[in-house]
């Protein structure tokens, strides 16, 4: 991988440059910039040569031509924000998120590895790890040690060495999050091994909690869990700091729980700030057109949290609970040179931002985008396979209910299924997971995706496959046909026509777009889907946890139709016999 730390000839010249003998790249002077160690403002000039802060104090260094120096005399500079908890493939890719991010003054990801693990043998997917470090924003990892489904050969992909190899990386830095907890608890020991050999490197261990009562807690605790970001009420803030947890706050696209936390925080005078994180958790492309962290820091000054700690709880607080401090989170001498500089305390969207060094934002103005990455490396979605009349049986006893637009539970099939069109004038429709490389299926109904929805076809799933939904079976075929066409993305079909489509052509789940037009294919096939009787949160979401078994009560999965709660099959996947 790529090395983070400088080598010897740079901080020879380093040492140079505070002695006088040779100048910096980069003064900011007269600056006012917050320490997280003092927990105040400061008043100085910063010294930066290169990705690093050679200097921040009173003294001014050795000016000569080479030296670019700029007064920031009424301005405010923060570290660059850092997001603890990253899903960096919600139709966007890595780079182009963050991109994105960095102009909002968010320059650091903790990320998620779990698709590109999926997809690519470990050394494929380190080359792509290896690329995004060479960027002039910082990318950490995590590495999961479960699916967050019911596979076909999991324990084939999930061994300890390939598990091991991600937690060798320096550049990985936590293990987790623990969606397949349950089967820890249960005595799984293999998950037990990898947690014990996270924490020997000093990893941290993540957390996915949702509404766990205090003795589980307490037990996770003892295996080995350092933090949770499932927390939704101010009373389980507090559950989770008392068996001293590291906690982060969410504001996601289907948990927008951040305002009310907050607000409860401060009205409970809890002094308990420099505790705290927050994330966006891996939100859709729209619910950032106000932000990443920046948003997050808002909503944290709105609610009345006092401003240093708005800010460090995005910088120092999560540098300093993934021991980071040595490169992040700070602004002195020998970290990164990851800056915002604010027009205002109270606007955390930066004028300015340097990253690495690297001026990407300057006057309020974009200067620099991230280079591209070379995703080749990831196969493309390749769906060399016919479907038949036969693909389309709909025979099943109980199809799945979507409670919202996450949670599904069984319920009994009422209606004749051997018909070309169901009627749009109930809320159930035809469902079917098909293998990526056409090898099995699993078909059932699903009641409460849309009462209008003809043809409806997604490569965007949480293991690649392809999801079909509709009314009509011929406009879902047509829709995986179209899907096949683009080698992945999302595509609804009406009457044969195609209403709306947004491609994904990065290994069938990620968009190669940026942000902005993202946003708007995104908006336009929510527009549509809420046209046609999608009426919960977050479609896209839906897309992605219909075969999650971190989540309650049935699911699809490559196995067939799952019981989470009793952990069985109900219904096998039926093999194809082609592919």
């Amino acid at each position: 991988m790529v090395n983070p730390l400088w080598r010897n000839t740079e901080i020879r010249k380093q040492l140079k440059i505070v002695s006088k003998e040779l100048s910096p790249d980069l003064v900011l002077t007269n600056a006012t910039y917050l320490h997280g160690i003092f927990k105040k403002w400061m008043n100085g000039n910063i010294w930066i040569d290169g990705d690093r802060i050679v200097y921040a104090g009173q003294d001014m260094p050795k000016i000569d031509d080479s030296t670019e120096v700029v007064d920031v005399s009424g301005k405010w500079i923060v570290p660059g924000y850092i997001e603890p908890h990253v899903h960096p493939y919600q139709l966007y890719n890595p780079q182009q998120f963050a991109d994105y991010a960095a102009q909002g003054g968010t320059t650091g990801f903790i990320s998620d590895n779990l698709p590109l693990f999926l997809a690519l043998e470990n050394e494929k997917a380190f080359t792509l790890l290896d690329r995004m470090a060479e960027l002039p924003f910082t990318f950490y990892w995590w590495t999961r040690f479960d699916s967050q489904t019911e596979l076909v050969g999991e324990d084939q992909k999930f061994t300890s060495k390939a598990v091991g190899e991600w937690l060798e990386r320096p550049d990985v830095i936590l293990g987790g999050e623990l969606t397949g907890w349950p089967k820890l608890l249960a005595g799984d020991d293999q998950m037990l091994y990898w947690i014990q050999k996270a924490k020997i490197s000093l990893k941290k261990i993540e957390g996915h909690f949702p509404g766990a009562s205090e003795k589980t807690l307490a037990r996770m605790k003892l295996l080995g869990a350092d933090g949770d970001h499932e927390a939704m009420t101010v009373d389980e803030v507090e559950m989770r700091l008392l068996h001293g947890y590291g906690v982060t706050l969410r504001h996601s696209s289907i948990r927008p729980d951040l305002p009310q936390l907050l607000s409860g925080i401060v009205e409970r005078e809890l002094n308990v700030f420099d505790k705290l994180m927050m994330t966006t958790d891996g939100s859709t492309p729209v619910f950032h057109k106000d932000g990443v962290m920046d948003l997050c820091i808002q909503i944290a000054l709105d609610a009345g949290v006092p401003p240093i700690d708005a800010y460090m709880m995005a910088s120092y607080n999560v540098a300093r609970y993934y021991n980071l401090t040595s490169l992040h989170g700070l602004i002195a001498t020998g970290r990164y040179a990851n800056l915002n500089i604010l027009d205002s305390i109270e606007n955390p969207v930066p004028s300015g931002v340097i990253s690495k060094g690297v001026w990407l934002k300057r006057d309020g103005q974009k200067v620099r985008s991230l280079d591209d990455v070379d995703w080749s490396v990831l196969p493309e979605l390749d769906l060399d396979f016919e479907l038949t009349d036969d693909d389309f049986q709909f025979s099943m006893p109980f199809g799945v209910e979507m409670v919202n637009d996450v949670i599904t539970k069984p319920y009994s099939v009422s209606v004749d299924t051997n018909v070309e069109r169901l009627s749009k004038e109930h809320g159930e429709s035809f469902l079917m997971l098909i293998d990526r490389n056409g090898k099995w299926r699993v078909n059932t109904l699903i009641k409460g995706f849309a009462t209008e929805v003809d043809g409806f076809a997604s490569s965007y799933t949480n293991t690649g496959d392809i999801v079909l939904i509709g009314k009509s079976r011929q406009d879902m075929w047509q829709a995986f046909e179209r899907v096949k066409r683009l080698k992945g993305g999302i595509v609804l079909i009406e009457d044969g026509e195609i209403v709306c489509e947004l491609p994904l052509p990065i290994g069938g789940i990620m968009s190669d777009l940026p942000m902005e037009p993202l946003m708007e294919q995104e908006t336009a096939l929510k527009s549509a889907l809420k046209e046609r009787g999608y009426e919960h949160g977050d479609a896209v979401y839906t897309l992605l946890f219909l075969m999650a078994t971190h989540l309650p009560y049935v699911r699809i999965t490559q196995k067939g139709i799952y019981d989470v709660m009793n952990k069985t099959i109900l219904f096998p996947a039926f093999m194809r016999g082609q592919g």
